[in-house]
């Protein structure tokens, strides 16, 4: 039951800082993105290195090399994505690019199955996942996916009710489906890192890295990605960028959210992968119901019935953990 637990405060923790993500998201200011990875950066490097004490595998910095190599291919995976996600919030409502994204959560849960079902890790399907287990994530990836679509069909009308000048001047319909390459490709790349992250944590990737040391290394190299974006924006802009000002506290908000859904995410994943994958991936419900409530953004019936379906599958998750333990 605790890898359920920890998914489900997670999804709050990262609905929230999508909440804050997009109230951090300048149109005007082409840069808003990387101000926010800089702040995310900053909040994940502190936090890496109040964890470095309780580290398995990370005991000085000849550590940190030699086991941050093993943990790239994740934690820039993860980078890039979150990076194009905070671009693509300029262009597309957090209602529309939220699910998308998280179509993720479908895909990276099949990738992992393949693998532990090719490598030996799972060796029967019907022994390891219950069909409660089986029916509540159906209903969460359904319902994610069906948000997706849902979502794009009520852009599209509402493009066809603007006049081509309204269009023009709003970002929102100005590049047109080109906007959707922005989450289309944070859902590639999440995918990618959300797999690699289990297989990781997991065990069966045999790198030996704990919860700990994965928060640390994913920490240390967003550190140096938002060190990286803060040099880019003051060779750019001329002037340093200053993250303590007031109008920033959103992003700061942002940062804190997301770091705080992270360490649960990685204890998780690392529980039952498979899982917890799809499960998390349903924060778009979250950030659906808090843009509605907070942002304006209206929902549909459609939508509405999404978000039961994903509920429901929750629920049933819920359940069949709770049975498991009895």
């Amino acid at each position: 039951m605790t890898w359920f637990l920890f998914s489900m405060v997670c999804i709050f923790g990262w609905g929230l800082a999508d909440l804050f993500y997009k109230m951090s998201s300048d149109e005007d200011d082409r840069y808003s993105h990387l101000k926010i990875a800089v702040w995310v950066g900053l909040t994940m490097g502190i936090t890496a290195l109040v964890l470095i004490p309780f580290s398995e595998s990370i005991k000085s910095f000849s550590d940190i090399i030699e086991n941050g190599w093993k943990y790239t291919p994740a934690s820039l995976s993860y980078i890039i994505s979150m990076v194009i996600g905070y671009a693509g919030l300029r262009y597309l409502e957090l209602s529309i690019i939220s699910p998308v994204q998280n179509a993720s959560g479908a895909f990276s849960m099949i990738a992992m199955l393949v693998f532990f079902l090719a490598s030996g890790t799972i060796e029967n399907f019907s022994e390891e996942f219950s069909w409660l287990d089986i029916t509540g994530t159906v209903f969460i990836i359904v319902g994610v996916i069906a948000l997706a679509v849902v979502e794009k069909k009520l852009s599209d009308q509402e493009r066809q009710l603007l006049s081509k000048e309204s269009q023009a001047k709003d970002r929102k319909y100005k590049y047109g489906a080109l906007a959707l390459l922005f989450p289309i490709l944070y859902c590639l790349f999440d995918t990618i890192g959300t797999a690699a992250d289990g297989i990781i944590l997991e065990g069966s990737a045999g790198l030996d890295l704990g919860e700990i040391d994965v928060l640390v290394l994913y920490g240390l190299t967003f550190f140096i990605a938002g060190i990286g974006c803060y040099l880019f924006l003051w060779a750019k802009t001329k002037k340093p960028y200053m993250p303590f000002k007031k109008s920033e506290w959103p992003k700061a908000c942002a940062s804190f959210a997301e770091e705080f859904g992270q360490i649960f995410y990685v204890f998780a994943m690392a529980s039952r992968p498979v899982l917890a994958a799809p499960l998390v991936a349903s924060y778009c419900i979250v950030s659906l119901i808090l843009s509605r409530i907070f942002l304006k953004e209206k929902l549909e019936k459609g939508q509405y019935a999404c978000v039961i379906a994903v509920v429901v599958g929750i629920v049933i998750l819920g359940i069949s953990e709770g049975l498991g333990e009895m």
